[in-house]
Formats: C-alpha cells, sequence, structure tokens
C-alpha cells in the first residue's frame, strides 16, 4: 500500500521509483465505518442511565470502535509512543533557550528512560521508540536502532534555504510510510506521537500559518519557553520562513523541503500511512499538529483516524487542530514536547474501550416486574 510513482528508467529488471504519488492516499485512506459507530452509540442506551451519563468516555469509545471496526470496542493492549527527533536550522536564530543543535541532549535522556516521557510510558503500559531523523550529531553518539532511519545531520534554515532536499524529503517522508506499516504489521493497537527538536515549534508555526493563511504573530508561541526578545525573532524568522512556503503551497512534498525538516516529512508520512492501515494515532503538541495539517491536505479523511491528546498552550496548535476538526482530550498546560502530553491522555482512551468492553447490559426496567409465586394456602383434610 505505497502510494508511488513508477515513472522512471527501468534498470534490468529493477523498476527506479521517481516520487510519491500524493494524490494516491486520497483514495487509499477511508473513513472509519459509520455504521459500527451508530452501533455502538445507540448500544450505550442499553448499559448507561442516564443516557449520555458517560459522556466523553462513551464518546471515545464510538470512536474506538468506529476505528478498530467492531462493538464493544476492544481494550488498549499495546499503545506506542513514537517520537521522531531532528535539529532545525533555523535554532541558529535564538528562538529557543535551548541551543541550537542540542536536541541530541532530550533525546539521550528519552533513549536512557530518564525523560518525563518515559515515566509516562511506564505509567500507562506503552513501549518508547525513539527514531533519530536529523539530529546533529555523530550518529556514533546513539544506538543504531536509534539512528537507523536518519536522512540528514540537522536542518537547513528555513528562513534562507530548504530545510532538506527534495529527495531527502522523499527519503524521510517514505521513512514516516514504512514505521506505520511496521507498526501495523507488529500489532500495535495505538500509536501516540511524539517530537524531540530545537527549533522544531518554529518549523511547525511556518507550516501552519502557511496553510491557514495567517500572519506570523498569530501563530508564534513561547514554545521552549523564550522571552520577549527571542519571541520577535521568533516570529521574524517564521515571516521569513512564509515567504519561502507560500509559492509552494500546492505541493506538499516541496513543502515539506522548503519549509520542514526530516522529522516533520516523517511524521507526516506516518500520519498517512497509518490512516491507510486504520492505524488510530493520538496527536501531541504543535509539532505533530502542523504534520496532521499537512497530511490533511493531501487525504481530507486521514483526521478521521486521529486523536488531539492534548492542548499545550501554543496558538498554532489550536489554530491547526481547529482547521481539521481535532478538539483535545485533555489540557494540562503540557509544553515539554516528546509526547507527553499525547500519554496524559492514554488513560482517558483506555478507560473508554473498557467501558466499552466490560459493562453489562442494564436490566428494562419498563418490563413488569413478574408477581412473586405466593405460598400454597392449606387445605382441609
Amino acid at each position: 500500500m505505497y502510494p508511488l510513482s513508477h515513472a522512471g528508467e527501468a534498470t534490468g529488471t529493477v523498476r527506479r521509483v521517481s516520487g510519491i504519488e500524493l494524490d494516491d492516499f486520497g483514495s487509499l485512506v477511508e473513513r472509519p465505518d459509520a455504521g459500527v459507530r451508530r452501533d455502538s452509540r445507540e448500544r450505550w442506551q442499553r448499559l448507561v442511565r442516564p443516557a449520555g451519563g458517560l459522556g466523553k468516555p462513551a464518546e471515545l469509545a464510538d470512536w474506538l470502535s468506529a476505528v478498530q471496526g467492531q462493538v464493544p470496542a476492544r481494550p488498549i493492549s499495546r499503545p506506542r509512543l513514537l517520537v521522531f527527533a531532528g535539529d532545525h536550522g533555523v535554532a541558529a536564530l535564538g528562538v529557543s533557550v535551548n541551543p541550537a543543535g542540542s536536541a541530541v541532549v532530550l533525546a539521550r535522556a528519552a533513549i536512557d528512560g530518564t525523560a518525563a516521557l518515559n515515566i509516562l510510558a511506564r505509567q500507562y503500559g506503552a513501549q518508547v521508540r525513539i527514531i533519530d531523523m536529523a539530529l546533529d550529531c555523530d550518529p556514533a553518539e546513539l544506538p543504531a536502532d536509534v539512528t537507523a532511519h536518519r536522512v540528514r545531520r540537522g536542518s537547513g534554515r528555513l528562513d534562507i534555504e530548504d530545510a532538506l532536499t527534495r529527495e531527502e524529503a522523499e527519503q524521510a517522508f517514505r521513512t514516516g510510510m514504512a514505521l506505520a506499516d511496521e507498526e501495523a504489521d507488529t500489532g500495535t493497537d495505538l500509536v501516540l506521537l511524539g517530537d524531540l527538536s530545537v527549533g522544531g515549534t518554529t518549523t511547525a508555526a511556518v507550516l501552519i500559518a502557511a496553510l491557514c493563511g495567517t500572519d506570523a504573530s498569530v501563530v508564534t508561541g513561547r514554545g521552549s519557553g523564550i522571552d520577549d526578545l527571542a519571541w520577535m525573532r521568533k516570529c521574524a524568522a517564521i515571516r521569513d520562513g512564509l515567504r519561502r512556503a507560500r509559492p509552494v503551497l500546492g505541493d506538499q512534498l516541496a513543502l515539506l523541503a522548503a519549509v520542514g525538516g526530516a522529522d516533520i516529512a516523517a511524521t507526516t508520512g506516518f500520519l498517512l500511512q497509518a490512516a491507510v492501515r486504520k492505524l488510530p494515532v493520538v496527536l501531541d503538541g504543535v509539532v505533530s499538529a502542523a504534520c496532521a495539517l499537512v497530511a490533511q491536505r493531501v487525504a481530507f479523511r486521514a483526521p478521521d483516524w486521529w486523536l488531539a491528546g492534548h492542548a499545550s498552550g501554543e496558538a498554532g496548535q489550536a489554530k491547526a487542530l481547529d482547521r481539521i476538526s481535532l478538539e483535545p482530550l485533555v489540557d494540562q498546560s503540557i509544553a515539554s514536547g516528546g509526547g507527553t502530553g499525547a500519554l496524559l491522555a492514554l488513560p482517558l482512551i483506555q478507560a473508554a474501550a473498557a467501558l466499552s468492553a466490560e459493562l453489562p447490559e442494564l436490566p428494562d426496567l419498563s418490563a413488569p416486574a413478574a408477581e412473586e409465586e405466593k405460598p400454597a394456602e392449606p387445605t382441609a383434610d
């Protein structure tokens, strides 16, 4: 299920793939089963009184039933947190409290199991996978399984140059697709998306502003906790990025190459292929929201397979989620990235699945109660 264009020269028996045919996703991505969702909604009438008494968890269970294709929903047994990591060249402009090229420090903590995301993943039973797409470090510094998919070291400065070449964007996009297939094939039943980057929220803001047609100031947030001066530098960088993004809005791969990054392109490819494979995904913060916005431009039905885990407080995230009609499940002011916000939503999703699977049907109170059998009257001898 790879939407690829096979035009190009054939050498022997090997055909060179010249590019990714994004238009194919529009037909490959189907909507979750609306009939199953309706059956799930009607079933709650036999499980809970008053009707609607379980509120949001019941709505989540309806969504789970639809994406799983069955009623009741199956319990979530194999959740996985996928964290795409990369450094962004725009960080050199001082748009983050973290130094440019230092995302490897964040990645090492996650690899060592000491980051907040690891603690929450252990608490809620989610496996963690860190994927280095473009960290600015020697790959020998990290485990081979982490760096196996790396496209390049860091990315270009989006305000003055392309973040990636077209070939690098395609490679990263394909990597995301392949990882979605891998997770679907190995039995993962819910993916939580995370990102570890320096400069990533600036990149995300450029994509969101470009796709939503807004000014930079509308989507420029505090990211890693920057002060006012850094905010102004960030806003200026986003404006410069927008001038480079707008001419290529009609070509999503060109857009990802111009102002994205390998981690952004891989996440976008993952989201689209996960929708093709009917694998539900929980978005995290502004970075995954930006990728989701790009993916929606490719396949308008894809957001039906995603949930928004949390509200990060970033204006860009709110703008993107509104555009793709997703409402955050929780709002705990989490801005640390790495999938921590998505992980905080996981217990709510697990609870919804468990309630759907385990609640027994209620007795029918409208039926007349059976009369108790009276003891027999004594008879005369």
